[in-house]
């Protein structure tokens, strides 16, 4: 084993070399993108009149590309300098993540709260104080799962196997 490869604890590749694709990976590649784009186009053509539907089918990942994506990455990045306890920074990302999906989800509901005709049931409920609600009890929830594994992990040796 290379000094470098043990030095980031790392293991070699079986043949010897630095590592690299398996065989079948670029074949699964191709089939998973043919698969997908065949998918999308059967949706396509499912549908009535795009044409009200194409701006929010361009501008969501759009969106997502130019401006989540990127915030998420420099949150992430500066919890990662502030939060130096490794379990710690995973629960939080769990929640980080968990609270940008349920954000995605609600904002065009509290943005836009009735963009079709009523539908019973549906428009009829306060979405922001359900929101509000959503993130307290995850965010209560995941302090009490860390507390509990900080708990359960206390006075453990590393490289001990969890019970």
């Amino acid at each position: 084993m290379s000094r470098s490869a043990r030095s980031r604890g790392k293991r070699p590749a079986p043949d010897g070399g630095a590592g690299g694709r398996a065989g079948g990976t670029g074949a699964v590649r191709i089939a998973l993108v043919v698969l997908g784009t065949a998918t999308a186009a059967y949706g396509g053509s499912l549908m009535p009149r795009p044409g009200p539907v194409l701006p929010w089918l361009v501008a969501g990942p759009l969106l997502h590309d130019v401006l989540v994506a990127p915030l998420i990455g420099l949150v992430g990045l500066v919890l990662g300098r502030l939060v130096t306890d490794r379990t710690a920074r995973t629960w939080i990302g769990a929640g980080l993540t968990v609270t940008a999906t349920l954000l995605v989800i609600a904002v065009p509901l509290l943005w836009r709260p009735a963009p079709a005709p009523p539908n019973p049931g549906l428009q009829d409920r306060d979405y922001l104080v359900q929101l509000t609600v959503w993130l307290a009890v995850l965010w209560a929830g995941l302090a009490i799962g860390y507390r509990i594994r900080r708990r359960a992990t206390r006075g453990r040796v590393d490289g001990e196997p969890d019970r």
